[in-house]
């Protein structure tokens, strides 16, 4: 497969591949060396966006967080690759660096930086919103960070649109770094968790969405029908709940026409809806294995129709 044009991450001067790839399995469901064959068949394809956090995967027994960094600069060491990726971090859910004070997060840079094996981290995002903390406090910190050369860019993740609106508006009037991505959970059978007024904040002010749970944690692979059983961690999780809804039986079935029509993966014709949505660049989705990854590279390739498009967002209404 030949690589597609880079998408512009924002207002940054980041350029990535339309597929940002997650990072959550590496260290839980891939061990190191199914991680590393993902991550080079991700880069053979012409893929540079990697995404992680300082907390993947502390939720696993036996595992402390930072596992995905740990790989990811294990491989970056071993290939001797830093300049050609861009890589996407986190912080606010590591155990021991929890929240969003300047202290903190400072000190967690500090640990995703010597985990990942780099002097920079290209894209930098709080993970989960810390209302407590003003959004001074927080977008000074990160703005160090960004005038020491640890951080290049920054995005926010899981905040509403009246905070995202209140740090923009304060980085602007004191003239320090500015959020230039977004990271909201988007996709077919989630819609209300990005579109309306978060969605507008990010039009309007130019930031790039890279949504998670972009495939509904499986769901929109095509995977889960009726009667079928699927040896997942994460379909006990719940992705099969949408297979009851009329919105998920709706969206399955307009997939699978135009999946077959395109002679493609169900999973690559929900990723190019995503990636053909305003202010989106790229979603993110997780491979624990490289015969997972081709449907999901697809995304760079395949160009839905406009009557394709509307088909799926009716569908998904």
């Amino acid at each position: 497969m030949t690589a597609s044009p880079l998408r512009k991450l924002g207002s940054s001067d980041l350029e990535v591949f339309p597929l940002s790839l997650g990072g959550n399995v590496f260290g839980w469901t891939a061990d190191e060396s199914q991680s590393f064959a993902v991550l080079d068949a991700y880069a053979a394809a012409g893929g540079n966006f990697l995404d992680t956090a300082d907390s993947y995967s502390a939720w696993v027994d036996g595992n402390s967080g930072g596992e995905s960094e740990t790989v990811i600069g294990k491989w970056l060491a071993a290939r001797g690759n830093r300049d050609d990726v861009v890589i996407a971090t986190k912080v606010s859910q590591h155990p021991d660096f929890p929240g969003l004070t300047a202290t903190n997060i400072k000190a967690a840079a500090d640990a995703s930086l010597q985990r990942l094996g780099t002097d920079h981290i290209d894209l930098y995002y709080t993970h989960f919103d810390k209302t407590e903390v003003p959004v001074e406090e927080i977008i000074g910190a990160l703005d160090e960070l960004v005038k020491a050369g640890k951080v290049r860019a920054i995005g926010a993740s899981n905040i509403s649109a009246a905070r995202l609106a209140e740090s923009l508006a304060f980085s602007d009037r004191e003239g320090l770094a500015r959020y230039v991505a977004l990271q909201p959970q988007y996709n077919l059978v989630s819609r209300d968790t990005y579109e309306g007024e978060l969605q507008a904040v990010a039009a309007r002010e130019g930031l790039a969405a890279v949504p998670y749970y972009a495939l509904a944690s499986g769901f929109l692979t095509g995977k889960y029908r009726p009667g079928a059983t699927v040896d997942s961690p994460r379909a006990a999780a719940g992705a099969g709940k949408h297979l009851d809804t009329e919105r998920g039986q709706k969206v399955l079935a307009a997939l699978d026409d135009i999946a077959e029509a395109h002679t493609v993966p169900v999973a690559t014709v929900a990723l190019a809806w995503l990636a053909s949505r305003p202010t989106v660049a790229a979603p993110i989705a997780s491979a624990r294995t490289v015969e997972q990854l081709p449907a999901l590279l697809g995304v760079a390739e395949l160009v839905l129709t406009e009557e394709e498009a509307a088909r799926l967002t009716e569908a998904s209404a």
